[in-house]
């Protein structure tokens, strides 16, 4: 343990001693918000030199020379801070606080009892042999998650304008080697407790390292920086630090890489599961059960989210036929899904065609924002083409700085432009750009809450508002013909059916190939497309409910707002109700809009 590690940990434990010295003072409310906000700001403090690459990618440089401690001694001080959060928020009188500290309690509250929970549940699951904790878990690498992803990504996070920059980015990659050896040991250890994931989707796993492989610099992703620096560091400097590099990329790094993915090919993916649910790993059916309540931040049981699939697919199966026939349409849906994916009038002919066209439609939605929200975010966004190692993922969001010093960014997928026709465009912008993803973060990090709330996700929120924002685009001007709605509803269908899927592989005893033909035949997914989805799904338990989850509850808070207030209900304020928080967990959320409900009642028309 480093000294700076061993000084926070002091300055952790003073902390958690606080909210018990408390209880005998003349004001409990002031010193009950005073120790939770010491509390917040400890907790914000340790996460950022904990893990320092989510540091970078918020914008916070302190810590741009380190990276994850992720050895033995490291995971056990995580589990022993994540019971030690938890004692120190409850011994902290929720009823002794008000307003957004009151909210501040209950996310911290939900958060670290399910990060304790997830602990034990894991120590259960390898039978105490060996340690694991909700922050590292034995399902780090999958072919959503892991270096191969993170890695390229975090370079586009990093700032790069001093030499200092630059000599923090050269400290990380020498650590590189450590950090892939220290994860093989955290996955040598699923491993050996039989907590490993699916053989047969991770078979594609290997090959994602390969853009990391790389011996030729102009096309390593991780040497990116050093092939332009800015003009304000000296020739001689650069050539220095670019020596550097290029001295570190065949003596360490690439040796590194290359044995990771030799691991993971020669003995971690053979070594998988031949089940494809969770409900079949040790005390599985708690562990989908806990994986649910973390991604969709609710107490739905998997019989709950099943069931709710089953109603939307079935909804959204007669609106899609409706729109088809809106369309002049003759044939059946699987035609029709045929003829908008091969007609060349829906097809991009160029990366930059496309690009132009998302730009375009962005600042179309822009000035319609205003009619939905009363306060709209200051951080401007960009639309960018995703970086080519990322081959054929879906378009995205990358968050801006916390700080505003770094713009956020829609990454369009310009690797693959038959997968992603024109009539897919406006759920995508609305989503993943306005009044979706971006709007939502970018808000929650301009509001005046403490640093941890503005920090704080989850999926059961953003994906659910991200769904959500997609069915505004009719009031924002959009879904104007057949072939845009029906694209619309075809997006909504595909989360519809992972409630299904998701649930059937995981609790209810569906194969693989069951869940690929349900995707092919209800989310009208081309077949190897719906055999990624359902990898994804295996290897990710849980994650893939959230959106759908999410964007039901937001509907029936603004259902049960319309009711409550009739006349006065404001679909504007209504909107920054939800957001104005931050994001929350749907528990929460549900008692934030009964609060609001009240006051917008009194409030004066």
């Amino acid at each position: 343990m480093s000294k700076f590690h061993r000084f926070l940990c002091a300055a952790l434990a003073s902390c958690w001693l606080v909210p018990s010295a408390f209880s005998a003072t003349a004001n409990p409310a002031g010193e009950a918000a005073a120790a939770l906000h010491r509390l917040l700001d400890t907790e914000w403090e340790w996460r950022l030199a904990e893990f320092p690459e989510r540091a970078t990618s918020l914008g916070d440089h302190r810590f741009d020379a380190r990276s994850t401690d992720r050895s033995p001694s490291a995971i056990a001080a995580r589990r022993a801070h994540h019971m030690e959060r938890l004692k120190a928020i409850r011994a902290i009188d929720r009823k002794a606080l008000a307003g957004e500290d009151r909210v501040s309690w209950d996310i911290f509250e939900f958060t670290s009892a399910l990060a304790v929970d997830g602990d034990e549940l894991l120590a259960k699951m390898a039978g105490g042999k060996v340690v694991f904790s909700s922050d590292d878990s034995p399902f780090e690498v999958n072919p959503m998650s892991g270096p191969q992803l993170e890695l390229p990504q975090l370079v586009r996070a990093t700032r790069f304008q001093t030499e200092a920059d630059y000599r923090n980015y050269l400290a990380r990659l020498t650590h590189l080697p450590t950090e892939l050896n220290e994860l093989r040991g955290i996955l040598e250890a699923g491993l050996s407790t039989g907590l490993v994931p699916p053989k047969v989707s991770m078979v594609r796993v290997p090959d994602q390292f390969l853009p990391l492989m790389a011996s030729d610099l102009d096309k390593q992703p991780l040497f990116a920086p050093f092939r332009k620096f800015p003009s304000s560091i000296p020739e001689a400097t650069q050539k220095e630090l670019a020596g550097a590099a290029a001295r570190l990329f065949p003596e360490s790094i690439l040796p590194a890489v290359a044995a990771f993915r030799d691991f993971l090919a020669t003995r971690y993916v053979p070594g998988g599961t031949d089940t494809i649910g969770a409900n079949a790993l040790p005390s599985g059916e708690a562990y989908y059960a806990l994986a649910l309540t973390r991604y969709n931040t609710t107490r739905m049981t998997a019989r709950d989210v099943h069931e709710l699939g089953l109603r939307e697919v079935a909804r959204i199966d007669a609106e899609m036929q409706t729109v088809m026939h809106e369309a002049g349409f003759a044939g059946t849906i699987g035609e029709f899904r045929t003829y908008l994916r091969t007609d060349p009038k829906f097809q991009f002919k160029t990366a930059e065609e496309e690009l132009a066209a998302f730009r375009d439609l962005a600042k179309r939605i822009d000035p319609q924002l205003p009619s939905l929200f009363v306060e709209l975010p200051r951080l401007p966004y960009g639309v960018r083409p995703m970086a080519p190692e990322e081959g054929n993922n879906a378009p995205h969001y990358i968050a801006g700085a916390l700080d505003g010093s770094r713009a956020g960014y829609f990454e369009a997928n310009t690797n693959n432009l038959a997968a992603w026709p024109k009539w897919t465009m406006e759920s995508l912008v609305l989503h993943e750009a306005v009044p979706g993803h971006h709007l939502q973060i970018a808000r929650a990090q301009e509001l005046p809450l403490p640093q941890w709330r503005r920090g704080y996700g989850n999926s059961g929120f953003s994906e659910g508002w991200g769904l959500y924002s997609e069915g505004l685009g009719k009031e924002l001007g959009l879904y104007n013909d057949p072939y845009t709605r029906f694209g619309r509803l075809t997006m909504e269908a595909h989360r519809a059916c992972r409630l299904v899927v998701d649930t059937g592989m995981h609790a209810f005893g569906w194969s693989r190939q069951q869940a690929i033909d349900y995707l092919v035949e209800h989310a009208l997914l081309d077949r190897g497309f719906a055999e990624a989805e359902v990898d994804r799904y295996i290897v990710w338990p849980g994650q893939a409910t959230a959106y759908k989850v999410g964007e039901q509850r937001i509907l029936a808070l603004r259902a049960r707002a319309r009711e409550a207030l009739g006349a006065k209900f404001d679909i504007r304020r209504f909107h920054n109700a939800v957001l104005d928080h931050g994001s929350l967990p749907l528990t929460v959320l549900d008692n934030v809009i009964d609060e609001w409900i009240k006051a917008e009642r009194e409030r004066a028309p």
